[in-house]
């Protein structure tokens, strides 16, 4: 393997993190949440390099990393919003939500601007059906949101 991608911040948490868990591999999830934290995204070769780090065949960790939507397998804009489009949030305005979103930002779901500051993502659940409809933007929650609300706070964001 080639230079490493990941920082030395990165290695001494997972060192340190290590004790915490039964076995090497059970690091996974918060190596790929660290790295993903530290660069944004997974790219083949970081998460080439948790395999090194982890033990395991980089095929492992792409399965887990694509079977989860919390990690990001591209790059994403400044701003990452995340609608939960799940039955709750969708007959409490969620879906009106994302069309109003896509109208606003002129991207579909899975999109970023052009300028790279925003990606529109849809999420099957955000475990917020009790204050639907609910929205994700980068690591903080935005629950029963309307447009005026979502207007407001996209118009907020330099």
């Amino acid at each position: 393997m080639g230079k490493k991608i990941l920082s030395k911040k990165f290695y001494n948490a997972m060192l340190k993190l290590e004790p915490r868990y039964p076995t090497r591999v059970a690091l996974l999830l918060p190596a790929l949440h660290a790295a993903q934290d530290e660069l944004g995204w997974l790219s083949s070769e970081v998460m080439d390099e948790v395999a090194v780090f982890i033990g395991i065949h980089p095929a492992q960790v792409r399965e887990v990393a694509s079977f989860y939507t919390m990690y990001n397998l591209k790059p994403v804009g400044k701003y990452h919003l995340k609608f939960c489009t799940n039955v709750a949030c969708c007959l409490r305005g969620g879906d009106e939500l994302v069309e109003h979103c896509e109208k606003k930002l002129g991207i579909q779901c899975g999109q970023t601007t052009s300028d790279g500051k925003f990606t529109l993502m849809e999420e099957e659940c955000l475990g917020a059906c009790g204050t639907a409809p609910a929205m994700m933007l980068n690591q903080d929650y935005f629950e029963n949101l309307n447009i005026p609300k979502l207007d407001q706070l996209l118009d907020g964001l330099e």
